[in-house]
């Protein structure tokens, strides 16, 4: 049951993604109660839908969307047959027409299609705008209020906080004992309300160790997430281990710590086999990349499930115009990869100041904070300094 999408048309100048628009179809079954059924969804050419267009309705040209129940009739009373049935109909969308229609309406491809399955949905479900200028002002409202309400329930989501123990196993390291242990610290961090707890497990050890990854593999109660090179023995390690997910980082021996996001663009092919070996092991994969539109593209393209988006810039800016620019930056590259269907994270640098605008962001789900929270807890206890961050995390919605 749900939406089953097809594409009959040359998708090369054209980034259509499928997983993107099924979530949203979903959505609107279930808000007009018909979840449990089926809708065809086929995505077409000018050409095409204009044979379709004069076949069945003697008009020529191409239009955007059409709409055939699967009832062949039009009234109402094979409404009730249609559903009990359990297949609605078929939506044909012209994406050539769509992307012209988004062009003016300046929306994205993505945004234009789903305001056209709206439109083909409810005709499937009875409504007629070319019944009576009536039905058509009804229908209309109806269309713009199933997507507002779409638009909302992005925003409604409130972002996670997913904090990094790292800098905990730094000042153990410091003096080579076993405290302060970042496997209790982690648990203390969950108890005060983070999503995850995030590690990076470096070729050099300098802070996490082999030792930490195990334990917190058996102890953690919400998520793992191992920050980690594509390197062949860190690979190794997290196909045994099986964290939750795994975000692929650039590594520098010399650094302090991670100076930028990965170069997706120019190693495609390393990066999609170690995607491909973490996929069969069910382990989800979140590419760190600077948020650039032709990093984004990449991760898409060699299979990400994530991308994390970089945001050291935004917080090190100097300047208000500096920050600001560097902040467009974050939520235009967030809204592309959203746009292709992939999830998104933000992390790095992030603190009690630069956090809340990162956090309103209702395309981004999980921010990764480690070195502001661990540097609070020296005054305030770790466990305060996990719930003040998580407040602003909260409200970050209602102040921007």
């Amino acid at each position: 049951m749900g939406a089953h999408f097809t594409l009959h048309c040359d998708t090369s100048s054209f980034r259509i993604n499928e997983k993107l628009l099924q979530r949203r179809t979903a959505w609107l079954m279930l808000q007009n109660h018909v979840a449990d059924h089926d809708v065809s969804v086929l995505l077409v050419d000018d050409e095409e839908i204009s044979w379709l267009n004069n076949q069945y309705r003697n008009k020529q040209g191409p239009t955007n969307v059409l709409s055939f129940p699967f009832s062949h009739e039009n009234d109402h009373s094979d409404i009730s047959h249609t559903i009990a049935l359990k297949e609605l109909g078929d939506i044909i969308i012209s994406v050539e027409t769509a992307q012209e229609e988004a062009c003016k309406l300046k929306v994205s491809l993505h945004d234009r299609l789903t305001w056209l399955i709206t439109h083909g949905l409810l005709h499937l479900l009875g409504h007629d705008h070319e019944r009576s200028e009536n039905e058509a002002l009804a229908m209309w409202e109806l269309e713009k209020d199933l997507i507002s309400k779409l638009q909302n329930s992005r925003s409604s989501q409130m972002t996670h906080l997913a904090i990094n123990v790292d800098h905990v196993a730094t000042v153990r390291n410091a003096r080579g004992i076993t405290e302060p242990d970042p496997v209790a610290a982690a648990a203390i961090c969950e108890l005060a309300g983070a999503a995850g707890i995030v590690v990076h497990l470096r070729e050099d050890r300098r802070h996490i160790n082999d030792r930490d990854v195990r334990l917190l593999r058996e102890t953690i109660k919400t998520r793992m997430n191992l920050e980690m090179g594509a390197n062949k023995e860190i690979i190794e390690i997290a196909l045994n281990l099986k964290p939750d997910m795994v975000t692929l980082v650039p590594e520098k021996r010399q650094e302090l710590t991670t100076e930028g996001g990965l170069n997706v663009a120019g190693q495609k092919k390393k990066l999609a086999k170690t995607i491909q070996q973490m996929d069969k092991a069910g382990i989800s994969v979140s590419l760190f990349i600077d948020p650039e539109a032709k990093q984004v593209k990449a991760a898409h393209a060699i299979g990400a499930t994530y991308v994390e988006l970089h945001t050291g810039r935004y917080c090190d800016a100097t300047t208000e115009t500096d920050r600001e620019k560097e902040y467009q930056f974050i939520a235009a590259a967030a809204e592309e990869a959203y746009q292709m269907g992939l999830r998104v994270n933000a992390g790095h640098g992030l603190d009690y100041q630069t956090t809340a605008r990162i956090a309103a962001l209702d395309t981004i789900e999980e921010l990764s904070i480690g070195h502001a929270i661990i540097t609070r807890a020296v005054y305030v206890g770790l466990d305060q300094a996990v719930r003040e961050m998580k407040q602003i995390v909260r409200d970050a919605s209602i102040i921007y």
